[in-house]
């Protein structure tokens, strides 16, 4: 990943919004975040399952960013067209994270991410054994690379875009971002290694979500700029 720390999201959006949100989302939202600093690489994926959800990630320099002056000015002066679309991010999960491991790419053409929680005194083996697993799985053929991410709430207060969207975010402890090619190879991790039985055994609570993704649209600051 381009830095240490990272903003994972997902939502929801109403099939008749869908065009004008993309439109939004590529040609202002990701504009505008990569514009404040520390904002290294903006990414969005749309659902492989036939569902309407989005996945969101935005890749920082660290996580001071996720409390910075320019960031959190950002987020209390949303343009009237981010104002119009908020409402409209349903079911949304927001997690402000540090990226506890990082083997391999990130913008593949086929992404699948997992929300964990890490059993009562298991985060750290867990993160070992996700660790282990990364350092390989990134190099076997069809996949190109997984990653650990660990929400943490930074000291920022609710802001403007939250009350838009009705102080209802919710957020992952814990997530995986396995990235791939080849879509058979990323289901079968899915189904092998990193199944919830599997995941259990590695120190997480049982109940994982887990979603797949294709690339729709992905930006680095140079290109927007």
């Amino acid at each position: 990943m381009l830095g240490k720390a990272a903003l994972a999201m997902w939502w929801d959006v109403a099939p008749e919004l869908r065009v004008e949100f993309e439109h939004w989302h590529a040609h202002e939202h990701f504009q505008e975040r990569l514009g404040i600093p520390g904002f290294r690489r903006a990414s969005r994926w749309t659902s492989a399952e036939g569902g309407e959800g989005f996945f969101v990630m935005y890749e920082l320099e660290n996580y001071e960013i996720l409390a910075s002056a320019p960031y959190a000015a950002r987020l209390n002066a949303p343009s009237p067209w981010s104002t119009r679309m908020m409402p409209h991010h349903r079911n949304m999960v927001r997690s402000q994270c540090r990226v506890l491991e990082s083997h391999g790419a990130v913008t593949a053409r086929h992404a699948m991410t997992i929300r964990l929680s890490p059993a009562a005194g298991r985060a750290g083996s867990l993160q070992r054994a996700v660790g282990d697993l990364a350092r390989s799985v990134w190099m076997r053929p069809g996949l190109v690379g997984l990653h650990l991410l660990r929400h943490e709430a930074p000291p920022l207060a609710a802001t403007t875009e939250q009350r838009i969207r009705g102080n209802g975010d919710r957020v992952a402890d814990c997530v995986l971002v396995a990235c791939a090619y080849d879509a058979p190879a990323l289901r079968a991790l899915g189904e092998g290694e990193l199944a919830d039985s599997a995941l259990v055994t590695l120190g997480a609570v049982p109940g994982s979500e887990r979603h797949l993704y294709g690339l729709a649209y992905s930006a680095t600051p140079p290109d927007v700029g």
